[in-house]
């Protein structure tokens, strides 16, 4: 139960903090990672999610509903967070209609990391199915995958920090408490199910909703890193890759 409280909070802050010392960073490779864990973290959506959330319904309607519910939620968050949840840098980007001063910069900037902080309080409780009587245990291609989009995530945000909020240390205040908004969402999951104050229904439903979010994120990150959507031979090999890796993960572990 610890450990994966610690790797979500590190990752995120480490990745994070690596803004600090690369002020601009290789596009295309940067590109290239992000198809990587797009598509890992689509094809654990496929193969891992999706067999276990619906293997144990008895209302998959119901989950369907939620699984769109999740998408469209994530639509919503990301016309607040401007994409970064994507490792989309956009650090001169803000809020439609807000002015550009620097008070309004740093509203903007409190606005992505609300977006943020929801979206990785809900991920972090989706990996409470671990413990639930309905999951024997946590994946870790699920970790993986969250771990994945989270590093490119934490810099991306970083970015945004630094360049509209002007003091270094509420920058890196607002990035930990991104890095503990994923943990507190698995141990407060977590506490809420082996206390039996969350009910085996309401967890599906969760988890059924991050899965919505899941898919919107994952595809988007795949079809948005080539322009005009054309075919690129080496972002197809590394999606194949990473897909490839998720299932072999998820068969042998």
């Amino acid at each position: 139960m610890l450990a994966p409280l610690f790797i979500l909070f590190f990752v995120a802050l480490l990745s994070g903090a690596v803004a600090f010392y690369i002020p601009k960073i290789n596009t295309s490779t940067y590109k290239l990672w992000l198809v990587f864990a797009g598509s890992y973290l689509f094809s654990i959506t496929i193969v891992h999610i999706f067999p276990d959330l619906f293997a144990h319904a008895t209302q998959p309607a119901l989950l369907g509903v939620c699984v769109l519910i999740g998408f469209f939620l994530q639509q919503g968050l990301e016309f607040l967070s401007s994409g970064v949840e994507h490792g989309h840098i956009h650090v001169h980007e803000h809020l439609p209609g807000r002015q550009t001063g620097k008070h309004h910069q740093e509203l903007s900037a409190v606005w992505v990391l609300v977006a943020l902080c929801v979206h990785a309080f809900l991920e972090g409780g989706m990996l409470a199915h671990g413990q639930s009587g309905h999951y024997h245990h946590t994946s870790n291609t699920l970790l993986w995958g969250i771990l994945l989009h989270k590093a490119p995530e934490a810099f991306a945000l970083m970015s945004v920090l630094l360049c509209d909020v002007k003091s270094k240390a509420k920058a890196v205040l607002m990035l930990m408490i991104f890095a503990a908004a994923s943990p507190l969402g698995l141990f407060l999951s977590n506490y809420l199910v082996l206390n039996a104050w969350m009910s085996s229904q309401a967890l599906m439903i969760l988890i059924a909703i991050v899965t919505g979010n899941f898919l919107h994120i994952s595809t988007t990150i795949v079809f948005e890193s080539s322009a005009d959507h054309k075919f690129n031979a080496k972002k197809m090999g590394i999606a194949i890759v990473a897909a490839g890796i998720a299932v072999a993960t998820e068969m042998l572990f």
